[in-house]
């Protein structure tokens, strides 16, 4: 697999965890206060080779793809899953403990971020699909997320990703009947 983009990640360990993987660039962030030196390498990399966001899939984590996104337009999303990026007893959540094998399908699963994205799913429709406001609703977004490898999202962060990647309904749909196939 060959990834032109630079791939921006958080630290060291998951650059390493990358090469284990492919051979390809990164930029790490050295944590969740991205510096505006580390957001100028991003916006220059984005010019000339584009961007893949791949962070650790926890607050911190979040919290670094919403500041390059807004700091970057255009940017590419991959996502692991937290089962996926689950160390041992005592350690960290992150990209560092994802396998090989792993990286790449995400890497392979990657969404790209719309800038002024319309609405193709309404909150409304996320309501009676089941996935807000029901007491199964978090399991039930927790597979879905899984499926459709968006990262793990609560009900205002799934409305909002749905949005942002332009995930059409008929494609939600299909997942939930896999999901709902398998109960």
């Amino acid at each position: 697999m060959i990834v032109k983009e630079i791939i921006v990640v958080e630290g060291r360990s998951d650059t390493e965890a990358i090469h284990r993987a492919l051979d390809a660039d990164t930029i790490e962030t050295n944590g969740s206060r991205v510096s505006k030196r580390t957001l100028r390498a991003i916006q220059n990399a984005q010019a000339r080779r584009g961007v893949i966001i791949f962070t650790d899939p926890d607050y911190p984590g979040e919290r670094i793809r919403k500041i390059v996104s807004r700091a970057v337009p255009g940017c590419k999303h991959a996502f692991i899953t937290r089962a996926e990026g689950q160390g041992g007893v005592n350690e960290s959540l992150g990209i560092e403990h994802a396998s090989p094998r792993t990286i790449l399908r995400s890497l392979e699963k990657v969404y790209t971020q719309f800038e002024e994205p319309e609405e193709r799913i309404s909150v409304q429709t996320l309501r009676n699909l089941g996935l807000l406001g029901s007491k199964t609703s978090r399991s039930l977004r927790e597979q879905l997320c899984d499926l459709l490898n968006i990262g793990y999202a609560n009900g205002k962060q799934l409305y909002k990703r749905l949005r942002m990647f332009q995930i059409a309904e008929s494609d939600l749909r299909q997942a939930l009947d896999v999901i709902r196939s398998k109960e």
